[in-house]
């Protein structure tokens, strides 16, 4: 190996070390808002409010209005063909 070779390898290494402890305190600090989450649906949970449907509101709100508008029509279409619909 020549020196070219040796320095750009020590450089290489000291990026890859730098994004592997990045990527390591971002996963620790993903654990730690994953536990505050869990905390809020405990306390959520705590009063009264059902923490599945919690979840699928999350889940809805993520999504443009036109494709939750498109798949509650949807919904609404088959439920009402199964007879689940009132009317």
């Amino acid at each position: 190996m020549n020196d070219d070779t040796i320095s750009s390898t020590t450089v290489a290494v000291g990026q890859l070390r730098a994004l592997i402890e990045r990527i390591e305190r971002l996963e620790e600090e993903k654990k730690e808002v994953a536990e505050q989450i869990k905390e809020v649906f405990a306390e959520a949970k705590a009063n009264g409010f059902d923490t599945r449907t919690i979840r699928k509101v999350i889940g809805l709100r993520k999504k443009p209005t036109e494709e939750r508008q498109e798949e509650e029509a949807l919904l609404d279409l088959y439920m009402s063909a199964l007879g689940m619909l009132p009317g």
